[in-house]
């Protein structure tokens, strides 16, 4: 707890409250739940604890539509269990950080009621208002990320308001200084109250163009481009003036100068646009602006060798002076052991990926489960909850089969989470992955977890080396990490069949948990979904 630079390689543990574990019985998890299982986490061998929202809120996107930013929503407990969160983990050596959703508010927060009272109230200009054109239309052609127009109507006022996500969640007007200088106090409410730092939720998008200009039309959509959701029309556009705009960086400028105030706090900013990296460049380039940033880069269901290699060149290239964070699962995407493992619960393959995102140059976000080996949960549309999946079902199924509660043990059909019906169905395939299941197999996908986080704080090399890829094909992903006068080589097999590589010098094979590899000389022998680690020998 005393490196003020923890945050560079530290390893990010994202907690879900919602869904770890509920410590009274009422089917939704809660903060004494985290205090219970804060033992857990710390066999995890992480640095920091990422806490997504609890705060006060009518829960339309579960937490992410604020009503009270020093607030804690009684469904997950009080202030006071907030205070035994920090003093759980600190005694343990681990941070706490937590959500901060800037951008919006709810429709519920008597900010936006008192703006939407009037036009010449004192917090008439909080949120981005704007007139009908003369036919009564939206203002331009902004769409919002959960579909449809970014604008509603509110007959109090007779003008439309901006949203970027649900209509229940109105943008607040960062142009207004007021604005600003409220939420950086918000943030040093929970600062004094002891929590390391934040993680900013959609960072891009605080500030729009003061003109309100219209987006253009994004034509690779239409030549079906790689990757791209099309059933979504909010892809259809270049997001080039709803948001990324040159004003934000002031803004990021000022909460790093508030985080200065108090040393070994950190933020890591979340960045969704069309030019992520360049963005992430100059979010986190220099001593002054965010400490690190991850985008959606690794959230897609490509994984190609080719893809890595281009996207890992790419954050090289471009981030310069900045710091990447790495994340390959979240609360809002598919589990990657779906989206990268065909949905069948291989670990051999899991601990591949593992393997590869902590041995990356930058610091790692962890999703809860992923350390088990979870899969996608399936879920009926009867039983979903999320607005966004039921928006898009059934071509997108939202984010509840990510979001199912942690099966903690297999002894009943709410796995240990709860004493009662949770808020969305356990997974019955998720409990033979249990905790309980996994502790006692030393070589579970938990277990492994465990050995290679604690193997990557031993490594100076995987924190602080340079990177840089040497190879890749069909199947083959090879690159080194640099630190003084010594070079490691990083190999990873994602094909179905074994494969030999010629390292083109003799190596050193390092004991890494659960590597495959067999090295001989100069050459390796990687069996298939294999990995290892060596170093060059002079």
């Amino acid at each position: 707890m005393n490196r003020n630079d923890w945050w560079r390689g530290g390893v990010i543990y994202q907690v879900y409250p919602r869904s770890f574990f509920d410590s009274n019985g009422d089917g939704v998890g809660d903060l004494l739940g985290v205090v219970e299982k804060i033992d857990y986490i710390a066999s995890l061998n992480v640095d920091a604890i990422w806490l997504s929202p609890f705060f006060t809120s009518p829960m339309k996107d579960f937490g992410y539509d604020v009503s009270d930013y020093r607030g804690v929503d009684p469904l997950f407990g009080t202030l006071e269990d907030f205070k035994q969160v920090i003093a759980a983990a600190h005694a343990r050596g681990i941070r706490i950080l937590i959500d901060q959703v800037l951008n919006h508010s709810s429709d519920q927060h008597a900010w936006f009621k008192e703006s939407r009272s009037s036009r010449d109230n004192p917090k008439a200009d909080w949120y981005v208002w704007a007139d009908a054109k003369d036919d009564g239309t939206v203002p331009n052609n902004w769409l919002s990320v959960f579909g449809g127009p970014a604008w509603t109507w509110d007959s109090r006022r007779k003008q439309y308001y901006l949203h970027n996500f649900l209509s229940s969640q109105p943008d607040l007007n960062f142009h207004c200084e007021a604005v600003q200088q409220q939420l950086l106090e918000d943030m040093e409410f929970w600062l004094q109250l002891g929590v390391d730092g934040f993680r900013l939720d959609a960072a891009n998008f605080y500030f729009h163009d003061r003109e309100l200009r219209n987006n253009p039309p994004n034509h690779e959509i239409r030549e079906g481009s790689i990757g791209v959701r099309v059933d979504n029309p909010y892809a259809f556009q270049q997001h080039i003036h709803d948001k990324t705009q040159p004003e934000n960086l002031g803004f990021l400028r000022r909460i790093r100068q508030l985080l200065e105030r108090y040393p070994g706090s950190a933020t890591v900013a979340e960045i969704g646009c069309d030019h992520s990296l360049r963005t992430m460049a100059s979010y986190t380039g220099g001593s002054d602006a965010l400490h690190m940033a991850y985008s959606f880069d690794l959230l897609t269901e490509q994984c190609s060798p080719e893809f890595l290699r281009r996207t890992i060149d790419s954050v090289e290239r471009e981030l310069a002076d900045g710091w990447p964070c790495w994340s390959i699962g979240n609360h809002d995407v598919v589990r990657v052991m779906s989206r990268w493992a065909l949905g069948e619960p291989d670990h051999m393959r899991g601990r591949l990926f593992m393997a590869m995102l902590l041995s990356m140059r930058g610091s790692v976000c962890l999703y809860q489960g992923e350390e088990l080996g979870l899969d996608e949960a399936d879920l009926s549309f009867e039983q979903l909850v999320d607005p966004y999946g039921i928006r898009f079902w059934p071509e997108f199924k939202g984010r509840d089969g990510c979001r199912t509660p942690m099966p903690w043990h297999d002894q009943d059909q709410h796995g240990g989470f709860s004493r009662e019906q949770p808020w969305l169905p356990l997974a019955d395939k998720h409990l033979p992955l249990s905790v309980a299941a996994q502790e006692p197999n030393a070589d579970s996908m938990l277990n492994t977890y465990r050995r290679f986080v604690a193997w990557r704080q031993d490594q100076p090399m995987l924190t602080d080396g340079s990177m840089h890829t040497l190879h890749h094909d069909e199947a083959l992903l090879v690159y080194e990490r640099r630190l003084g006068d010594q070079t490691w080589v990083c190999l990873f097999n994602l094909g179905d069949s074994a494969r030999h590589f010629d390292l083109g010098a003799s190596v050193q094979a390092l004991d890494a948990p659960s590597a495959s590899a067999v090295f001989d000389g100069q050459c390796v022998h990687l069996p298939a979904n294999g990995f290892g680690f060596a170093r060059r020998l002079a």
